[in-house]
């Protein structure tokens, strides 16, 4: 066999700071990637059948190249993300052989899917006839399409940006895309998986749709209402229109999106006040728990440990009703760690991360 360059990419996973459902919204996040990553490497082949070995979830995934592929399976990621480049001019005239392995927890909120589908992107756009490196953001593009506009799920666009970027980003979506990088030193967190189940579907279709009809049943009345504008001490001019519910809902909305402008503010302040940050994720969490309601006892508790043993901050990671939470901790994280391992003890120490990368090339024969 003629010698063959290896390609490895890697993607890292992410946490979102602050905007937690904000993003599908049109509403500023902050998020960073995190040192837990997503890998992918592999060699051509001399037919079109691309092979992937999928080792952690003991699985292999066979695709042949034949025009648009139709889907086999919901959320057909590895079909959807080729499907999208063959839309976008992309050839293949050769199929590959690769390995996809990681350390991102999956389903628990922490972008697993969203980073394989940017490596994915990343890895096969460079194995295309046009042997392509794209830009970063040209990648996350590509990857919400494939991720969420090819099946109709609610999603946003923050994993896709914030895993393929890296470190950390300030991300609007509307009334267009704006990406800011944030250059602030953030330290230690400590990231603890519940290995609760969640269903993120479903949470993000009740908490969207919630606030979507809220917005609704406003615009009807009052034609120029908008989610960007109001500011929270002006909702109770609304009460007569909206249930109980609905006015908690819009409150919890609108006070997450002041915090994540807050909490911008902080991050353009040097020295960073980590005391601070960690203030405004506590605020957050409170939000998220008790309107939002995506929280859980067992992670509750993983995050009351956590401020217990001396982190600044910690929240609920995600979408919610399940998966991971992560706690600020610049001082001392190993105390932290432990702390929260008495609870769940799939927990450890992750640091903000540089976004998808080409790694070490090897030549295999």
């Amino acid at each position: 066999m003629d010698k063959k360059k290896l390609l490895k990419i890697s993607t890292p996973g992410r946490i979102c700071l602050f905007g937690e459902h904000q993003d599908y919204l049109g509403l500023p996040i902050i998020a960073t990637a995190i040192s837990r990553r997503i890998f992918i490497e592999g060699t051509k082949r001399n037919d079109k059948v691309i092979r992937i070995n999928l080792p952690d979830i003991h699985d292999t995934e066979t695709i042949t190249l034949n025009g648009l592929l139709p889907y086999t399976k919901e959320r057909d990621y590895y079909r959807s993300s080729l499907n999208v480049l063959l839309k976008n001019g992309y050839t293949f005239s050769n199929g590959f052989d690769c390995v996809v392995h990681g350390d991102i927890p999956i389903n628990s909120g922490t972008s697993s899917s969203s980073a394989l589908v940017v490596t994915w992107i990343n890895f096969i756009s460079r194995m295309s006839d046009q042997s392509v490196i794209l830009p970063t953001e040209k990648i996350a593009e590509y990857a919400h399409c494939a991720e969420v506009l090819e099946f109709s799920e609610p999603g946003g666009m923050m994993d896709h940006y914030s895993t393929s970027v890296g470190n950390i980003i300030w991300l609007e979506s509307a009334p267009e895309i704006k990406l800011e990088k944030i250059n602030s030193r953030l330290g230690a967190f400590v990231l603890g998986n519940s290995l609760e189940p969640k269903d993120t579907k479903a949470i993000l279709a009740r908490v969207k749709h919630g606030v979507l009809n809220i917005i609704n049943e406003l615009r009807k009345e009052y034609s120029d209402f908008s989610i960007h504008k109001i500011k929270l001490d002006e909702i109770e001019d609304y009460k007569k229109h909206l249930s109980n519910e609905q006015l908690e809902l819009l409150g919890g909305t609108l006070t997450n999106r002041d915090i994540t402008f807050k909490a911008k503010k902080i991050f353009n302040n040097e020295p960073l006040n980590d005391h601070q940050i960690g203030e405004l994720l506590n605020q957050h969490q409170n939000i998220l728990r008790d309107i939002l309601k995506i929280s859980t006892p067992k992670i509750d508790r993983m995050i009351e440990a956590a401020l217990n043993a001396g982190a600044y901050g910690a929240k609920i990671n995600g979408s919610g009703g399940g998966g991971c939470m992560f706690a600020y901790a610049p001082e001392n994280p190993e105390k932290v760690l432990e702390a929260v391992k008495m609870i769940s003890n799939d927990s450890f120490i992750v640091y903000p991360d540089e976004g998808t990368r080409e790694e070490k090339s090897e030549v295999v024969k």
